[in-house]
């Protein structure tokens, strides 16, 4: 990774963690992988470091002092923060991860959770958060949404749309498969890549965050259409 000066500089990632245990071993091994690590040990914490030091992904966990994970979350959306945000949870429920993924998770890892995967899932999400090389480029256009794959932007009707780095690649695994009806399992192998480990849900929700930001009326799409039996298709 690159700064504004053309230095090489490690990714900073920001852990938001109040189990000393968990935060201790993940700093010890994403240093070991490269990375520039941050601890918070609760939510408020969490949150001014996300504000002060830009990190370029986070890993925060929902049960913490103070403020909440998914407060966390949901207040750095609302601010308009875009890096990723891997949330960890011992709520396992489906509707704890719809509840994440709604807000603006870029992924939701149960605990107790393996390191190993929890170190991929990171290393996928900030490639991609990167801008890893997409098969798409140029300027997309539909109705009054415009899309510049290369610059990873989003405006509609001229005005700039916030798009987390994973609403993007599913908004451009669309574009790229045009008029094609894609299974949602279709949607995460071309996303996630093969070892993902997401439900159906979870592709429902970004389509309904893609639906809300770019269609006119979302309960009665244009674009992104559902096809029965089989998931859904880009119209644009």
């Amino acid at each position: 990774m690159v700064n504004a000066n053309g230095d090489s500089q490690k990714p900073r990632i920001l852990v938001v963690e109040d189990d000393k245990a968990i935060s201790v071993g993940l700093r010890m091994n994403l240093q070991a992988e490269g990375y520039e690590v941050m601890i918070a040990e609760d939510g408020e914490r969490g949150l001014e470091l996300a504000r002060q030091a830009s990190p370029n992904l986070m890993i925060l966990d929902v049960m913490l002092p103070k403020v909440n994970g998914l407060e966390v979350l949901d207040t750095l959306r609302r601010e308009g923060y875009v890096f990723p945000i891997i949330v960890l949870s011992a709520r396992t429920a489906e509707m704890d991860k719809v509840a994440g993924l709604e807000l603006g998770a870029e992924d939701y890892v149960a605990k107790p959770f393996s390191l190993a995967e929890l170190l991929a899932r990171v290393r996928g999400a900030i490639r991609r958060s990167a801008g890893a090389p997409q098969s798409h480029r140029g300027t997309v256009v539909f109705g009054d949404v415009s899309i510049d794959a290369s610059a990873r932007t989003v405006r509609r009707a001229g005005q700039l749309v916030e798009f987390t780095a994973t609403e993007f690649d599913v908004l451009m695994c669309f574009v790229a498969e045009r008029g094609r009806a894609l299974t949602r399992e279709s949607i995460f192998q071309k996303v996630w890549g093969p070892n993902h480990h997401g439900t159906p849900r979870t592709i429902d929700n970004f389509v309904q965050q893609l639906r809300a930001k770019l269609e006119d009326d979302p309960q009665s799409p244009r674009f992104f259409q559902t096809v029965r039996g089989v998931g859904y298709r880009f119209d644009g």
